[in-house]
């Protein structure tokens, strides 16, 4: 044991977890990044959608 700090930098144990967790934020924000996209041209087809069932006489 030389150098704690090397130690440290060069242990392998819970790499998998870090793994997982960078892993899981990135699909988080992909999903993130896709909704933010697509909300304003899915509340625009939601609004004539709207707006064309408001024009449908029901008898």
């Amino acid at each position: 044991m030389l150098n704690p700090f090397t130690d440290f930098i060069t242990d392998e144990d819970g790499a998998v977890t870090v793994d997982f967790v960078v892993l899981t934020a990135a699909i988080t924000m992909l999903g993130f990044v896709v909704v933010t996209a697509f909300a304003p041209g899915a509340t625009g087809l939601a609004n004539r959608i709207e707006a064309s069932m408001d024009n449908v006489n029901a008898e």
